[in-house]
């Protein structure tokens, strides 16, 4: 099985795979919507981060470890949940702390104020997408079945999955930043004291119950 062969059916795969609702999605609609694109950019590439370094360890076997071990699974499955948890109290505690505001005053909230730009809010967001991506024991489980398909028999494993994985990287960051660029731009109409609030209530909630299906599905 040619790699240039099976590129289509990868394309198509990853392109039905990064449209799917997960925590990924909802971290780049809730940053796109209320911090705006350029905010939303490390977060892109701190995910796809994450993902890449899934598929090459997917490609050296450790994932298949994860897959394997109960109990570094279970760790990593808590872990993660727990992350999810709190960015979803974070997104309900910003409810409860911008409902204290007047309407029309959007000057008091940091997320609509435009501050001194630094290297320190890239790094933090940067660092968010990471971590939600690596806290994902089912990404691990997932790049572990998913990769196999597409590679020979015979051929490479970690070279095949790493060129795979640049492929998926490339093509899951230019759909994201697209979609964030589209959600960015009516950041206004967002970052209104009444849809923000709506927007954090509904981002916390997807994201509780993230970590809720996360907790409770078996692998």
């Amino acid at each position: 099985m040619d790699l240039l062969t099976v590129l289509p059916a990868f394309l198509l795969a990853v392109l039905l795979i990064s449209a799917s609702p997960g925590p990924a999605m909802a971290l780049i609609l809730r940053r796109a919507a209320l911090r705006g694109f350029r905010s939303t950019v490390p977060t892109v590439l701190g995910l796809e981060l994450g993902i890449y370094l899934w598929a090459l360890a997917a490609g050296a076997g450790v994932a298949a470890l994860v897959a394997a071990s109960q109990t570094l699974y279970l760790v990593i499955q808590i872990t993660g949940a727990a992350f999810l948890i709190y960015l979803g109290v974070r997104s309900w505690a910003a409810v409860l702390r911008t409902r204290r505001l007047p309407e029309t005053d959007t000057a008091a909230d940091p997320a609509t104020t435009p501050g001194p730009r630094t290297r320190r809010p890239a790094v933090a967001a940067f660092a968010e997408g990471l971590a939600v991506q690596i806290a994902n024991p089912k990404a691990a489980v997932f790049m572990f079945a998913f990769y196999p398909q597409f590679i020979a028999p015979g051929a490479p494993v970690l070279a095949t999955t790493a060129v795979l994985a640049l492929v998926q990287v490339a093509t899951e960051t230019a759909l994201f930043l697209a979609l964030a660029a589209g959600v960015a731009r009516a950041g206004t109409w967002f970052r209104r004291p009444v849809v923000r609030r709506r927007m954090e209530a509904i981002t916390g909630t997807v994201l509780l119950a993230l970590a809720g299906r996360m907790l409770l599905t078996p692998r």
